[in-house]
């Protein structure tokens, strides 16, 4: 008997509930948005508490120098916007005004990566977790599933210091449990393997594990760790996969360079070299179609991954 399909939610959904839950268990949350409400999720936070929330409009530089300000006055802020805007448009406002003061605002970017679909490469954000991860101070996180997004959330609140998280547009499988508890600067092994590790974030960790159920079915054993906070990265995790496996393959819906492939590759040259493959948007913009057409066309589905874990495992025996 096969196993049901899994549950399939957007990150967005769950970013949008966690933040009305905590509008009401935390009077000094705020939050803006850049005119886009109905998509980031943000507006039933809106009509729950229309004194804590103001619609910036489309100004995403000055919603973040506004964050900057409130968060000077002790407020913990959320900012959203859609990643393309958020990051890209205002990237030197999120440097200047909350990176070089290390203000408590976190910025919660939707619509990230080619699972945007059919809207195409202008909003197909493929750059944004390189362009967080390079600034000082910057914590970046990209949930697995659902759960994840509000648990990671939720965290933020009691955290301190700016942080950025990517949030996808399309409903992607549920594969943590209820009652995960998400740790800043902690990825988590999902399933054990000796042949090879595969470390994913975001839309990539449900595919790691669809394929390592391929790979299993070839006779390759293959340990998938959900290494969601990207900075700070977890660098014990990764050096005992690179020792106990041997070689180590990274999965993410952005480009290879910058992101999540390049973060655990700084480490594994540094403490435990070992050959790595790394999957990923290889210097191209994204192109217009459905979520999934988009991930089989540019090989972030699970087939694909597969095949280059099993061929990243002959390497390794060479």
């Amino acid at each position: 008997m096969e196993a049901p399909p899994a549950k399939k939610i957007a990150t967005r959904e769950a970013y949008g509930e966690a933040l009305l839950a905590l509008g009401k268990e935390c009077p000094h949350v705020v939050v803006l948005d850049a005119d886009l409400s109905g998509s980031t999720k943000t507006k039933a936070f809106s009509k729950a508490h229309p004194d804590r929330f103001f619609n910036i409009g489309v100004a995403e530089a000055n919603m973040m120098g506004t964050a900057a300000g409130l968060a000077a006055m002790g407020k913990t802020v959320f900012a959203s916007s859609f990643a393309m805007f958020a990051a890209g448009k205002a990237w030197e406002q999120i440097r200047q005004s909350i990176c070089v003061p290390r203000l408590n605002v976190k910025v919660c970017a939707t619509h990230a990566g080619l699972t945007v679909g059919e809207d195409g490469k202008s909003h197909q954000m493929l750059e944004d977790v390189t362009l967080m991860r390079v600034l000082p101070g910057m914590t970046v996180i990209v949930p697995a599933d659902a759960v994840e997004a509000a648990a990671a959330v939720r965290a933020l609140v009691d955290f301190d210091g700016p942080a950025y998280v990517r949030l996808s547009r399309a409903a992607t499988p549920v594969v943590m449990p209820d009652d995960y508890r998400f740790e800043v600067g902690k990825g988590v092994v999902l399933r054990d393997g000796s042949d090879l590790a595969m470390i994913a974030c975001g839309v990539e960790v449900p595919a790691a594990l669809d394929a390592a159920d391929l790979l299993a079915a070839q006779g390759i054993s293959a340990r998938v760790i959900d290494m969601a906070t990207i900075k700070p990265i977890d660098e014990a995790l990764i050096v005992a996969a690179a020792r106990d496996c041997g070689a180590i393959l990274t999965a993410e819906e952005h480009q290879v360079r910058g992101g999540l492939g390049s973060a655990v590759a700084e480490v594994v040259t540094q403490h435990c070299p070992v050959p790595m493959d790394l999957v990923g948007v290889e210097d191209t913009f994204g192109e217009s179609g459905t979520a999934d057409e988009l991930l089989a066309r540019y090989g972030l589905d699970a087939a694909s991954i597969a095949t280059r874990a099993k061929k990243l495992v002959q390497r390794k025996g060479a």
